[in-house]
């Protein structure tokens, strides 16, 4: 793998690489999502993007994503063809007042979509998730490798 990510070379390289561009398109539904907002929410919304890490052990591929203020009933883990896993949400817009006077607007509202491809040893079937205190994690476990059997020949005299 090159020190230089595959972004700045142009390359689109395997899905292993942390860099690759295979499956993440950090533009790609952003002008259907505006069209889906009210007109009067275009200009102000925003597209979260979650943070997420992705760790392999011996057993699972952990996923870890920051989504803090949200509820599970607010967030989709989804399995799709092809070994990808989508995570997504939304983020809703404070309601404001009429009175209200706001003096400053840090914390971001809008939807959020992450896609994972997994390797072949994924276990798509028993993908589970959890979240607790803002944090998500989705564990998929790996299907156990086939250890080359070996037969030893006896050597005739």
């Amino acid at each position: 793998m090159s020190i230089i990510p595959s972004f700045f070379t142009g390359r689109r390289s395997n899905v292993f690489d942390p860099f690759s561009l295979d499956i993440w398109d950090p533009f790609q539904g952003f002008s259907s999502v505006l069209n889906n907002l009210p007109e009067s929410s275009r200009e102000t919304a925003l597209i979260t993007n979650a943070r997420i890490d992705w760790k392999e052990t011996p057993e699972a591929h952990v996923f870890k994503a920051d989504i803090p203020g949200l509820k599970k009933e607010e967030v989709k883990v989804e399995v799709e063809e092809g070994r990808v896993l989508q995570i997504s949400g939304e983020r809703s817009k404070e309601h404001e007042e009429k009175n209200d006077k706001w003096h400053r607007v840090e914390r971001s509202s809008g939807k959020f979509l992450r896609r994972f491809r997994l390797p072949e040893n994924a276990k798509m079937e028993e993908v589970k998730a959890t979240m607790e205190n803002g944090v998500l994690t989705v564990t998929v476990p790996k299907a156990e490798e086939k250890k080359p059997e070996v037969k030893s020949i006896d050597i005739g005299g």
